[in-house]
């Protein structure tokens, strides 16, 4: 499906770690209503450019804007209201309950000393209830699974009611339901225009089921930028990921899948 005006710009970013070199010059535009997949092999570049996009980690060179302000202008509260972020790993070591870390995404649309109003507690259990998860509200979040938790921290992203969604590996831990179920969310809420969705995802089959475009990612510079087809090529796929794969269609749904050679190796 076509995609709307860019409600997100990344632009020919730079980023390190110390004397390391992360990103080199990476760049990309999120449409209104559009999921974008970043895809790439460990240590590619994935999370920090995440991070960079989110307004967690200044870039040594390159900007990133959200409609017509860049990042680096915009106080922490501002993006809040507009953008979410959701870690691969998130800890709380106080023992907050589950809803109780929901409704923390609610702190962007409140005053210092405002409280919760019982519209912010709505919003928080649908957000859980989305991700399966009005069962654990009362739960003290140390104490979830890794799937658990993964699932609170997406609500808790929703209940920010972002029109940018930035996630980074947000199906890490989830079983296979779970996953399927998130990605149908995050797809459904894209279509629909109640958020745009850039996330990194390292199952090429799920990310082709769902994306409208795919940003592969390389050793810190763009690998490819475009839909499945255009990008996830069997040579492309082969040279970024150094394994063979099989690149088929499936006849059901007329998608691309990648099976890995077990046994190939390059």
């Amino acid at each position: 499906m076509g995609v709307g005006q860019p409600s997100l710009r990344v632009e020919s970013v730079h980023a390190s770690y110390g004397a390391r070199k992360v990103l080199d010059g990476v760049g990309f535009e999120l449409g209104e209503r559009e999921l974008l997949g970043v895809l790439g092999p460990n240590g590619a570049g994935k999370s920090t450019l995440l991070r960079v996009a989110a307004g967690l980690h200044a870039p040594d060179a390159g900007r990133v804007a959200m409609g017509s302000s860049t990042l680096a202008g915009l106080a922490r509260r501002e993006i809040a209201r507009k953008l979410a972020f959701v870690p691969q790993r998130t800890e709380v070591t106080f023992a907050f309950t589950v809803l109780e870390v929901v409704l923390m995404g609610r702190a962007p649309h409140l005053g210092s000393m405002t409280i919760e109003s019982e519209t912010d507690r709505r919003i928080a259990e649908t957000a859980l209830r989305e991700v399966d998860a009005w069962e654990l509200r009362d739960r003290p979040f140390p104490a979830l699974s890794g799937g658990e938790r993964q699932r609170v921290v997406i609500a808790r992203a929703l209940c920010q009611e972002p029109s940018i969604l930035v996630l980074d590996e947000p199906a890490a831990f989830l079983d296979i339901r779970h996953q399927v179920e998130l990605h149908e969310l995050l797809r459904s809420g894209a279509r629909s225009g109640r958020f745009s969705v850039v996330a990194a995802m390292h199952d090429l089959n799920l990310a082709a089921q769902v994306c409208d475009r795919v940003l592969l990612v390389c050793g810190g510079r763009v690998a490819g930028l475009g839909t499945v087809e255009e990008v996830l090529t069997y040579g492309r796929v082969r040279e970024t990921f150094g394994t063979d794969v099989y690149v088929g269609v499936n006849e059901l749904t007329g998608v691309r899948y990648f099976l890995p050679m077990v046994g190939r190796g390059r």
